[in-house]
Order: structure tokens, then C-alpha cells, then sequence
């Protein structure tokens, strides 16, 4: 499975590199995306071209459904990962048609925004610990090491604490090197979510956000740059989205769960995360899974619009276009997730989407019946 994931992923990936060059000269984390809004935007062969903007967590996927989407529909959709936090910032701004988000937003963000938006969660992922060492062994590590070793407290690879749990492998008496995100992340907030639930050192000194005070490391752009620092340097760690490790040829952690057993991520582990019930506005973190084969740092993914789509000088057409497009996606699309190693939607979330994209309206009308 890791090569066919591996081959599917060279060219999302490589398009991911392209993408975050061509922005990274004029724009930072956060900013606008690009001078464009929604309102402006050109015509594609359908009539509509779609702007988004934000995670790099599920590029790869949403590369290889927008590509499929233009070719069956038309409808062009121009999508920038530029980091969930400016995903958030552009939705708010009103200057794209849709943010993407690896975090969904509290209610005080939902209050700061003008008018109500809805969660669309799109595929689950799963973010990985990934490490570079000489031979790269197979290592077992457990959240409150993990936490440790990213608070700077375990500074060697040789640490007791690393070799308990790794019985009989060889480890060096090697200086540990951090890597973490340097820009607002939700694979950020997820990872930190994870480590705030199993340490109690980590929630008080460090905590849960999509950007945090890093006691430790050096800091890469997007998950791309995360993979590319461990790559390079021996005897660094860090985090990011399984697809990722995979495409970079990174080994990464089996990681032991809530329920005391060894999870190594795979498509069926992070199903297995999600196996609970689904909160009717899908607002909901997988992270520490009480799930007994369910690996503890799963996650899903969110697209965010706005309920009330005729803001601005919107027209109708781009209001159905955008629902038709989510509608896609959680459905249709769902089965190119697999190949590039995400995991799909249960069934319980597609019946909460199926109900919120109902709930998206044009002038008060619902999009779906225009």
C-alpha cells in the first residue's frame, strides 16, 4: 500500500511545492488570497470558477477531486494551501468562496464572523509522528514521550524513556532536532490536541492551538516543510499527515492508543477513530480515541461557507456551483480517497452533510432547489 500511495501522490505533492513557491514571494500565512475575490472571479468552461484557500492537510486529495470535477462538470475551482489559519481569514473576509480548515472553528469564531457559516467535513487523515534516524527502526512511542521530547525535557534519542518502549533496537546517543509547523496549522491544532489529552505537563505549559509557543525546534512552512527538515537532518522528528511521510519515504511512530493497544496508522485505524457518533454540525476531534483499533491522532477535515450564500455581489450560479461542487465531493469524490491515503467519510457524516448542504440558502431559498 505505501508504494501505490507513494505514486499517487508524487504529482499532488509536487503540485503542493509549486503551489506554496508561487504564493510564497507575495503573501503570507493568513493574508488574502491573492487580489481576486470571489465576486471578481474569471469564468471557467461552466460559467463559475470557485476560489478556496487554506489547509495543506487534505491538498493532495482535493488536487486530484478538483481536477476530476472540472473534467466531468467544467466548473474550474482554484484552490491555495496556504495553511488553515489564512483559510479561516480568507472565509471571513469574504474574499474566496470557501476556506478549508483542520480545525473546526470554536463558537467564539463562529460569533466574530458577520453572518452564520457551516462545516463541511471532506475526507479523514491521519497526522503522523515521522523521524529520522540512522537504518530508521521501527519505533514504539507513547503521547506523554512524544510530548516530552517536543517540550525539549527527552533531548536524546538513547533517552530511557525511548528505549523502554523499544526493547532490543539500537538507538544512538544522539542530539534529538525538533521540527514543527511555523505557520497557523490545523494539522497543528490536531497534533496539539492530541498531546494536551495525555499530558498534563504539555495542556499547562504549552496547550492547543493552530499556532503555539514551541519550547523546542525549528519550524517548517506548511507539511511539506515539515517532511522536507526531518528528511534532511538526521536525528529530527517531527509531524505531519501520513500522505506526507509516505511520498518523503519517512518511517513513523506506532503510537499507543486510549485503550492501551499499539496503533501503526493505516486507512483502517483511522476509520476505526471516527467509528462514534457524529454531532449534527459535524464540530468534532478524533484526537486520543477511546476506540479500541483506533489510532490516536485521526482527524477530519472541514471545508467552511457561509449559510447565506447572496453576500457581496454573489450571483445564484456561484451559489449552486459551490454547493454542487461540496455535494461532489462527499459523495462521488469519496472514492478517490483511498488511493491517496484518506480515509472516507462514514456514513453518519455524510448524513450530517447531506443535511447542512440542504440547509445553504440563496436569498433565503435553499441553493439545492434553485
Amino acid at each position: 500500500m505505501r508504494i501505490k500511495g507513494t505514486m499517487a501522490l508524487l504529482g499532488a505533492v509536487g503540485m503542493l511545492a509549486a503551489t506554496s513557491m508561487l504564493f510564497a514571494g507575495g503573501q503570507k500565512e493568513g493574508s488574502a488570497a491573492g487580489t481576486q475575490s470571489a465576486a471578481t472571479a474569471p469564468a471557467s468552461a461552466s460559467g463559475v470558477e470557485l476560489l478556496g484557500s487554506g489547509a495543506s492537510f487534505p491538498f493532495p486529495i482535493y488536487s486530484k477531486m478538483f481536477d476530476e470535477y472540472n473534467k466531468a462538470v467544467g466548473t474550474k475551482v482554484n484552490y491555495q494551501a496556504i495553511g488553515s489559519s489564512g483559510g479561516v481569514k480568507n472565509i471571513q473576509n469574504k474574499v474566496v468562496d470557501f476556506g478549508a480548515s483542520d480545525a473546526y472553528l470554536s463558537d467564539d469564531q463562529m460569533h466574530s464572523f458577520d453572518a452564520p457559516v457551516v462545516h463541511i467535513p471532506t475526507v479523514l487523515g491521519s497526522i503522523v509522528v515521522i523521524y529520522n534516524l540512522p537504518g530508521n527502526p521501527s519505533l514504539r512511542l507513547t503521547g506523554e514521550v512524544v510530548a516530552d521530547v517536543f517540550m525539549g525535557k527527552i533531548t536524546k534519542w538513547n533517552d530511557p524513556a525511548i528505549a523502554g518502549l523499544n526493547p532490543g533496537t539500537a538507538l544512538p546517543a544522539q542530539e534529538i532536532i525538533v521540527a514543527h509547523r511555523s505557520d497557523g496549522s490545523g494539522t497543528t491544532f490536531n497534533f496539539t490536541y492530541y498531546l494536551s489529552k495525555v499530558s498534563g505537563a504539555w495542556s499547562k505549559g504549552v496547550g492547543n492551538a493552530n499556532s503555539v509557543n514551541w519550547p523546542v525546534g525549528l519550524g517548517g512552512a506548511q507539511n511539506a516543510g515539515v517532511a522536507g527538515i526531518v528528511k534532511q537532518t538526521v536525528g529530527s522528528i517531527g509531524y505531519v499527515e501520513l500522505a506526507y511521510a509516505l511520498q518523503n519515504k519517512l518511517p513513523y511512530a506506532t503510537l499507543r492508543n486510549q485503550a492501551g493497544n499499539w496503533i501503526t496508522p493505516s486507512l483502517d485505524s483511522t476509520s476505526a477513530a471516527a467509528s462514534g457518533a457524529m454531532p449534527s454540525d459535524t464540530r468534532v476531534y478524533l484526537g486520543n480515541t477511546g476506540a479500541a483499533n483506533g489510532y490516536p491522532i485521526a482527524n477530519l477535515t472541514w471545508i467552511i461557507v457561509y449559510k447565506e450564500q447572496s453576500y457581496g455581489k454573489r450571483s445564484p450560479e456561484q451559489a449552486k456551483a459551490l454547493v454542487k461542487l461540496l455535494w461532489w465531493m462527499t459523495h462521488d469524490g469519496e472514492k478517490y480517497t483511498k488511493d491517496l491515503l484518506y480515509a472516507p467519510l462514514p456514513d453518519a457524516a455524510v448524513k450530517s452533510v447531506e443535511a447542512i448542504l440542504g440547509s445553504i440558502t440563496y436569498g433565503g431559498k435553499p441553493v439545492l432547489a434553485l
